[in-house]
């Protein structure tokens, strides 16, 4: 469909999207009846009352932003919500819930990372979680919400931008919609933030960049994906404190057409960014299709790339001056 009719990209990423939200879905109530069949569920007591505790799965990155490619992996953290006193499982062999809800990731980890005859579901990063890969693999939304608040570095708030539950308890998903919300409007120095922003960006180009020669990443590249991503995201951080609009999408696309109604970027602008990021993506995913690398020959969308380039220059330049 793709190939042949030319699918649009955005309909190529909700597709997969989809696709792994069901499979998540599956996965999570499969580790959850192996682990309760002989553990019993995670409960926990609050004001005297015992509560059943919940658990999501928050997705990060392409996923968390409707925008998955061919092979792309998914950036994921787990959350539960068990606090207050006797934290356990029901039984017939109880574990205190902070192991119940490791083993459970671990064991979501497991089905969607296991060898099959038909290749693996997914690779996983869990890098995102509170501490990165030091810290805990599974944390309670209280924990997660205290570490965005106090501790998170701008590139953390970056990425939250993007994320929202990709599978489990709907009520713990309104909470965890809440605590997204809360730190993303927070006020923040333009300036600041600008010159964070950019220096992450260029570290992550200096690290990631692959361009060489006559060839080019369309992802790391000046006036790439990232670029576009980046700016986007800078936008939510500065903007979404008086205009609460921008926290309902986690999408880029949808995100740049909210900046151009509320008059934060021209309209202009926003369609050469959509343009160059439809085209981007589009180039990305027919290669990883043919199990090729994102590079492609310098004189491919020249003009998108420049145009990318000139709207960083522009947008960043302005927020260095604020």
């Amino acid at each position: 469909s793709d190939i042949v009719s030319g699918l649009p990209v955005t309909a190529v990423g909700d597709h997969l999207t989809d696709i792994a939200e069901v499979v998540l879905e599956s996965v999570l109530q499969q580790a959850w009846s192996h682990l309760a069949a002989r553990h019993g569920s995670p409960a926990y007591e609050v004001k005297g009352k015992l509560r059943d505790a919940q658990f999501v799965i928050i997705a990060y990155g392409k996923m968390g932003g409707r925008e998955l490619g061919y092979g792309s992996d998914l950036d994921l953290v787990f959350l539960h919500d068990s606090q207050g006193k006797k934290q356990r499982s029901t039984g017939p062999e109880v574990l205190d819930n902070s192991e119940f809800f490791t083993r459970l990731g671990q064991r979501i980890i497991h089905l969607l990372n296991t060898f099959t005859a038909a290749g693996i579901l997914y690779e996983v990063d869990t890098r995102l979680r509170p501490n990165g890969a030091s810290g805990l693999l599974v944390s309670s939304l209280e924990a997660f919400a205290d570490y965005q608040r106090r501790s998170a570095w701008t590139w953390e708030s970056q990425a939250l931008v993007r994320a929202r539950v990709g599978a489990g308890d709907h009520e713990l998903a309104r909470q965890f919609e809440r605590v997204r919300s809360g730190v993303l409007a927070r006020p923040r120095d333009a300036g600041k933030l600008c010159h964070e922003v950019v220096e992450m960006r260029e570290r992550m180009r200096e690290e990631l960049d692959t361009s060489r020669g006559d060839e080019i990443n369309l992802k790391h590249c000046h006036g790439g994906i990232v670029d576009i991503e980046f700016m986007v995201q800078f936008g939510v951080l500065l903007w979404s404190g008086e205009d609460p609009g921008l926290l309902k999408a986690t999408d880029t696309l949808t995100l740049l057409g909210l900046f151009a109604e509320a008059g934060l970027i021209s309209l202009d602008d926003a369609e050469a960014l959509r343009d160059a990021y439809c085209a981007m993506r589009r180039r990305i995913n027919h290669l990883a299709l043919q199990e090729e690398s994102p590079l492609v020959g310098h004189d491919e969308l020249v003009d998108e790339r420049a145009a990318v380039a000139g709207i960083w220059d522009k947008l960043m330049a302005a927020g260095q001056g604020s």
